[in-house]
């Protein structure tokens, strides 16, 4: 039997200086909105300074797995605490989702009895949180095209940058036009669109968290490549999950008709699923063929 690992695949430390300035920008813009929110009497000015604290919340969260990921693993956690950042993926997805749908729901309920903005004050506290939230969205663009969590963040960002262009543009077509109703339908809208893009990141993080495959791996094709190497005539119990939302682990049993002298076989397998299959971990034993499949139960 021989397991391989390449460590912790650790996310690079920069990011943690970027949730400290994204939670840090975040927090203080909850503070000017809600001061503004409460200078001018706005309802909705107060309510989006409590959906942007529930965003510095989410921020937190992602920050919080991202250094559980480092936690060294013990007699009670013998894998560690990474598949904290796929809980906190699916944890981010699941609150964008259910703020979008609150989101709608007021855009619709305006729609019913459309209210007068303070087009002036409202563009203004938007430019700041366009300014905001696109600087913290850009501190996680790189890092959320591997890593569910940083993407959860990254998304959780972009959202609020884009809900501030909608917020602006209103105020904007208000003072020009004079229209109540343009808020809750420029509110839908982007609603519609965010919920689009946040679904495949609640898709992917509820599919890791009940060991689904990830799907960058192919597994047909790992299958193949195991069973074309020289002397493995059958495999069982293969099975491929997320250790976080950066590793990969594996574990297989591979039936030979008789085993060989050395490890070299094994080495070469796993470096091959190292480079090759993005697999971070894997354990392999090898059986030799009693030419019975008793207990074969697996893929």
């Amino acid at each position: 039997m021989t397991h391989s690992h390449d460590g912790h695949a650790d996310v690079p430390k920069r990011y943690d200086k970027a949730f400290g300035l994204g939670i840090a920008l975040n927090f203080g813009f909850v503070l000017i909105e809600a001061f503004y929110g409460w200078k001018i009497d706005s309802l909705a000015l107060l309510a989006d300074a409590g959906h942007n604290l529930s965003d510095v919340g989410g921020l937190i969260l992602a920050w919080a797995a991202l250094a559980a990921t480092r936690l060294q693993p013990n007699d009670r956690h013998t894998f560690g605490w990474r598949r904290g950042s796929i809980l906190a993926s699916f944890i981010n997805a699941f609150v964008l989702l259910i703020a979008m749908g609150s989101l709608g729901w007021e855009a619709f309920q305006r729609l019913q009895a459309p209210v007068a903005i303070a087009g002036v004050t409202v563009m203004l506290v938007a430019g700041i949180g366009i300014l905001v939230n696109t600087i913290t969205a850009w501190l996680f663009i790189s890092g959320s095209r591997n890593d569910l969590n940083l993407r959860g963040a990254f998304l959780h960002m972009s959202a609020d940058a884009l809900v501030s262009v909608g917020v602006l543009l209103a105020g904007a077509l208000y003072q020009w036009k004079g229209w109540n109703w343009i808020d809750p339908v420029i509110s839908l809208v982007i609603a519609v669109i965010i919920v689009v893009t946040t679904w495949s990141l609640f898709r992917k993080s509820l599919h890791l968290l009940f060991d689904g495959v990830p799907d960058q791996v192919n597994l047909p094709s790992i299958r193949q490549y195991l069973l074309s190497q020289p002397g493995i005539i059958d495999i069982h119990d293969l099975h491929v999950w997320a250790m976080s939302t950066t590793e990969v682990a594996l574990t297989a049993h591979l039936v030979m008709a008789s085993l060989p002298d050395s490890d070299q076989l094994l080495r070469d397998v796993a470096e091959e699923l190292r480079e090759h299959f993005e697999i971070t971990h894997c354990t392999l034993q090898l059986e030799r063929d009693l030419g019975c499949s008793s207990g074969c139960n697996g893929l």
